[in-house]
């Protein structure tokens, strides 16, 4: 073979070996960008896709307690603004009302019913309660190691935010007036607001006997609202979940230019916000079961429930409650 051949030939090794060298380096390259790109943009499996054990955190109930039936205003928001969440609530209708007794009897009543509701796997805990929110909710959330909120604070920012001649009227149970916890957080969200508190014993039976639209009621109304009218306050909370419910006779007397506040929405807004950031929101589509418990009465809990919630109430279960 001439020198000439012979180089042609080597050439032709060469051109080969720089063609494979050239095709694994293209592999290589092709190779580090899919890593690369794994790395820097994961997936959407990786990322949102939650395992098995955190979807059945996210699948766990929410638990909600009351008094009696005027936290029921609560779970009507909560199904409002989180409508894909399983909710267990709890009405201590045998033991209603909590306004008129000591800060101690109510933390005991609370611890029960949060006893209670550990029981049902719940993840997070809503106090729709004012008095409990006000009396039991710091030593409680200090004890647990799930979520828990109350009424009172998203109730307080909600008037801040809303008021303009900043005079703000609260009217509550006599336990959640005593406490100050409403003065307390207004004062700390805006020093300049003036607070105008009442305590208002009779709405909580009035409501729990369904005398929600009656001249009784209209009387009562009058006789603890008027030292409020004549503050001109132009926002008025409404410290008890079961307010709500006598929602148009409160209106009627303090007139169109007062807005009610009622915490139910904020508190949702709240709840949501922490279950979003405590990765506990149930996202996933589906159909919810709702639970419901009462210490006592349950045809009269159910007939009043089917009046305040969206959906008919089936099934509500009596709970010796003392016996957590």
């Amino acid at each position: 073979m001439s020198e000439r051949s012979e180089f042609f030939v080597f050439m032709l090794v060469m051109e080969k070996k720089i063609d494979k060298l050239e095709h694994l380096i293209l592999e290589q390259r092709q190779n580090i960008s899919e890593y690369k790109s794994t790395v820097d943009r994961p997936s959407k499996s990786l990322v949102s896709q939650p395992t098995k054990q955190g979807r059945k955190k996210m699948n766990a109930p929410i638990g909600v307690f009351d008094s009696g039936v005027g936290g029921l205003t609560v779970v009507r928001e909560l199904m409002r603004q989180l409508p894909n969440e399983n909710i267990i609530y709890f009405g201590d209708t045998a033991r209603v009302p909590y306004g008129s007794k000591s800060k101690q009897t109510v933390l005991k009543y609370s611890k029960q019913i949060v006893r209670f509701l550990r029981t049902k796997n719940v993840k997070a805990i809503v106090i729709a309660c004012n008095t409990a929110s006000a009396l039991a909710l710091d030593e409680i959330e200090a004890e647990i190691d799930i979520p828990i909120i109350g009424v009172v604070e998203p109730g307080a920012k909600m008037a801040a935010e809303n008021t303009k001649t900043k005079s703000i009227g609260i009217i509550a149970t006599e336990a959640t007036i005593k406490s100050g916890i409403y003065n307390k957080y207004l004062r700390e969200l805006n020093p300049e607001i003036t607070v105008v508190e009442k305590a208002c014993p009779l709405f909580v039976p009035l409501v729990e006997e369904g005398l929600i639209e009656d001249r009784v009621t209209d009387d009562i109304v009058g006789r603890y609202l008027q030292e409020l009218k004549e503050y001109h306050v132009d926002s008025l909370i409404l410290g008890c979940t079961h307010y709500p419910l006598i929602r148009n006779p409160i209106k009627r007397f303090m007139g169109e230019q007062v807005e009610l506040v009622n915490p139910a929405y904020e508190t949702a807004k709240s709840l949501k916000e922490l279950l979003i950031d405590q990765d506990l929101l149930n996202d996933a589509k589906g159909v919810v079961k709702h639970q419901y418990y009462v210490s006592d009465g349950v045809d009269k809990f159910i007939s009043f429930a089917d009046k305040v919630l969206p959906c008919h109430v089936e099934n509500t279960q009596i709970i010796d409650i003392e016996s957590y």
